[in-house]
């Protein structure tokens, strides 16, 4: 049935000639990579020098971002893979996988330095406070190229956000040692450095935990956030010909594609005209809800299932 996979054409048409758009976003990507490397190294050095805690939690913050920038890359380039016979569906969920790994490590890195941060208010230490704002100052120049680099294509894509959120998670944690740095040279507070550590910990937590859930559901096969089945079921059921659908089942491919399967029962007297009823079920599901990946089993409605269930079964 070539002509129900003529949609799928332009995903195909990727791999050979891959668009300017997606090259020009591998190389910001690689740029990204590059830069969060070079300030980790920097970083580290910086922190064992002036005994900044911040400074380190930092530099390793930043290097997870580095490594979550790699994970966002490598899962971009397999998502664009074509269909085979081992991914009948295709690879698109490389990058949803890449985000669940990013996600669940920002939230380790969080836990972490909450717990750093308490052991640091019963213990504080020596801190050198200029240095932390002079290598904290080039981090945040860092952290806001990186955004800068990955912003656009965060927006659709739950791969970059994952690794745009553990980029802004350190912007805020460079403004947090700046602003800890002044106040011990300033007042000598070294409570700060904690006191910052676990807000800049509370904020990464608090992103993380939100994003994860919609990466969840798309693993779980859970419906798509923006689609009632009820409501798709109705589309189709309001058009000439359906008497009804059944065993449903709506789920995400990825982050862009949703499918449908379902059983349609074709009012009796009207067989012959199924598959009429059929496009003109799939042109509407496309109108109303986007649904490009349909899949319909008729049934007559003399020779329905016998107990059919509205959704699932």
């Amino acid at each position: 049935m070539p002509h129900d996979h003529a949609h799928g054409s332009h995903g195909h048409h990727h791999h050979h000639h891959i668009d300017p758009e997606q090259l020009a976003g591998d190389k910001r990507l690689a740029a990204a990579v590059g830069v969060n490397v070079l300030l980790t190294v920097a970083q580290i050095i910086g922190g064992i020098v002036s005994g900044s805690l911040a400074m380190i939690a930092d530099a390793l913050h930043n290097f997870s971002d580095a490594a979550s920038l790699v994970i966002a890359v490598w899962a971009r380039r397999i998502a664009r893979r074509p269909a085979d016979e081992a991914m009948t569906f295709g690879y698109g969920r490389a990058e949803v996988v890449a985000a669940l790994i990013n996600l669940t490590t920002l939230i380790l890195i969080g836990l972490y330095l909450v717990y750093e941060a308490v052991l640091r208010f019963f213990d504080p230490q020596e801190v050198t406070g200029w240095l932390i704002v002079v290598i904290a100052s080039v981090a945040l120049v860092v952290d806001l190229v990186t955004a800068w680099l990955t912003y656009r294509m965060a927006q659709d894509s739950v791969n970059i956000r994952a690794a745009f959120l553990h980029n802004l998670a350190d912007a805020l944690g460079s403004v947090a040692v700046i602003l800890a740095g002044t106040l011990i040279l300033l007042f000598g507070w070294t409570w700060v450095d904690p006191l910052v550590t676990l807000g800049i910990a509370g904020y990464i937590l608090w992103m993380a935990w939100a994003e994860i859930g919609g990466v969840i559901r798309i693993l779980m096969l859970g419906t798509p956030p923006a689609m009632a089945p009820e409501a798709v079921l109705e589309s189709a059921e309001a058009v000439e010909g359906v008497e009804a659908l059944h065993s449903a089942h709506l789920w995400q491919i990825d982050e862009g594609r949703s499918a449908l399967t379902a059983h349609l029962v074709v009012v009796e007297g009207a067989w012959s005209r199924a598959d009429a009823i059929k496009a003109s079920v799939k042109a509407r599901l496309v109108e109303a809800h986007g649904l490009r990946e349909v899949t319909l089993e008729l049934e007559c409605a003399a020779h329905r299932c016998a107990e059919p269930r509205r959704i699932g079964g």
